[in-house]
Formats: structure tokens, C-alpha cells, sequence
């Protein structure tokens, strides 16, 4: 599992946007938001930078 600090999620449309994102890269990941903490947790075969990338491109900066 790989977590992410994602700027900028505040609602539920937010993290909709993010777990597609991941879900575009890799139809089989594992998605878990904590919006409150502003973090993604993934479980994914995709590597972190391309998820990272995935994330960012949606519009979400995301750090590790």
C-alpha cells in the first residue's frame, strides 16, 4: 500500500475525481481516501510514480 498527501481534496466529488484517476491507470486498484487527513492510500501494481503522476494530472498535487 502506497499513501499519498493529496493537496486540495475537500468533498466527496474530490475524491471521486482521485479514485478514477488511479482506477484509469489500473482497473484492479485498491483506493482508500481520508479526506479529513487529506490522504489516498492505494493498493495498486502500478508503480508510485505513475500513480503520483495519475493523481496529479486529475488535479490533485499529491507528495509522499
Amino acid at each position: 500500500m502506497i499513501t499519498f498527501n493529496v493537496a486540495g481534496m475537500t468533498c466527496g466529488g474530490c475524491a471521486q475525481a482521485v479514485t478514477n484517476a488511479v482506477h484509469r491507470l489500473d482497473p484492479a486498484a485498491s483506493v482508500e481516501i481520508d479526506l479529513g487527513a487529506k490522504k489516498v492510500s492505494v493498493t495498486s501494481a502500478a508503480s508510485p510514480d505513475r500513480l503520483q503522476k495519475a493523481i496529479a494530472e486529475a488535479g490533485y498535487p499529491a507528495s509522499r
